[in-house]
């Protein structure tokens, strides 16, 4: 069922969301049409996937035929998306997917990384492994280096939202508390940092004058 508890809502909107990105920035790129959908998939399942095989199963990915389906649906809506728009990848229905997808998967994360009965660092390393592993392998097949390891305020975002999962989850409460909490903090704080412009600092902004 696409819509039966947290992590299936949760795992359809990742998917969606982020093979549209994906796809987005193999578009900019000038990608063939099999290109596209090679990066917008990958972007949409190698995060889950690894998240998988760290907790030891099967990856999802390989056992339900509707995920391939639901990134398809992805990757279709960045195509359509540029026929109307000349830099999609930049556009604000992307950047607001980007967001989505980030905190969906990072909910994804913590809750499979909670079922597995992992540490709270474990929770919090998959559900950040889980929201940005997509878009760093996707950069790789994009030929440059993975932007989560430059100044952009990204995989952050994503271990906040697992904290406040730990948090939640461990103090208790409704049903889906956590991951409407990993959820709401992961996309806030995303957003927030677009709007604003944060980075994260590097040494040389701390250490070196000008």
């Amino acid at each position: 069922m696409l819509f039966g508890d947290p992590f299936a809502v949760m795992n359809t909107t990742g998917l969606v969301a982020f093979a549209l990105v994906g796809s987005a920035k193999a578009i900019r790129e000038e990608f063939d049409l099999f290109g596209i959908m090679v990066v917008g998939l990958a972007t949409a399942f190698a995060g889950g996937v690894t998240r998988d095989l760290l907790v030891n199963r099967v990856p999802l990915a390989l056992r339900s035929p509707i995920e391939i389906s639901l990134g398809l649906v992805g990757v279709g809506l960045a195509v359509v998306l540029s026929v109307g728009l000349r830099s999609p990848d930049e556009h604000l229905i992307t950047i607001v997917s980007d967001a989505v997808g980030l905190a969906a998967f990072a909910t994804t994360g913590a809750i499979v990384a909670t079922a597995a009965d992992v540490s709270a660092f474990g929770i919090v390393a998959i559900a950040t492994i889980n929201a940005v592993g997509g878009g760093a392998f996707a950069d790789i097949l994009l030929d440059r280096s993975p932007f989560i390891l430059f100044d952009d305020f990204y995989a952050s975002c994503a271990v906040l939202g697992g904290v406040a999962y730990w948090i939640v989850d461990s103090v208790g409460g409704v049903d889906g508390g956590a991951a409407i909490a990993c959820a709401a903090v992961t996309v806030a704080v995303r957003l927030v940092a677009v709007t604003l412009g944060w980075d994260m600092p590097t040494v040389q902004s701390l250490f070196v004058d000008e």
